[in-house]
């Protein structure tokens, strides 16, 4: 009986091995593809409109996204910006990371908090017109509520704060370009 047990398993792992085999076969046929050596690579660099789609550094139109840099703080006429930037925070594409450069506005914001406990603050996120309302929801409720953290982080209490999300549907700017989208990737922190 063990004879006839071993047999039976040999002859099991003789056939996995050949489907194995087998396996690896159709799988290094489809690995023969040669690279010519412009394997696309994203870039965090800015690049100028310019250069998007023509084969240039922007990795020669292979349907990768670039978004270009944008300066929020200046205005149209090279003023000092928008009339509520003390109370805005801008967030680059996709992304909810509050960025450097508003920590000092966070920071302002929590110690107002921290001396009034009264101060109420609703921190509303909003989103650009790309992607589906839903998705855009959610970001922006991604985006309020790390606001909402970083200020709880610096002292200011949960009943202090309420985080909304308007998604894409109240822009700050409208329009289709990346200036555009730059201006209504925000959260508004506003007094109550």
């Amino acid at each position: 009986m063990k004879t006839i047990l071993n047999a039976l398993g040999a002859r099991r792992v003789r056939q996995l091995s050949a489907v194995t085999l087998l396996g690896a076969a159709l799988l290094s046929g489809c690995s023969s593809v040669k690279l010519n050596g412009d394997v696309p690579v994203e870039s965090r660099t800015p690049t100028s409109a310019s250069t998007v789609g023509k084969g240039g550094a922007a990795g020669g139109g292979l349907g990768e996204s670039h978004v270009e840099s944008v300066d929020l703080t200046k205005g149209a006429n090279g003023g000092s910006g928008d009339v509520g930037a003390g109370r805005i925070i801008y967030f680059d594409f996709d992304s909810y990371v509050i960025k450097d450069e508003y920590r000092p506005l966070v920071e302002r914001q929590a110690k107002a908090l921290v001396a009034d406990r009264k101060k109420h603050v609703q921190l509303e996120g909003h989103t650009d017109e790309r992607g589906g309302r839903e998705y855009n929801l959610a970001l922006g409720q991604k985006r309020a509520e790390s606001v909402a953290k970083a200020l709880t982080l610096l002292g200011a209490t949960d009943a202090q704060l309420e985080a909304v999300s308007f998604g894409k549907e109240r822009p700050a700017v409208q329009g289709s370009d990346e200036a555009t989208w730059a201006k209504n990737r925000r959260v508004e922190l506003n007094p109550r």
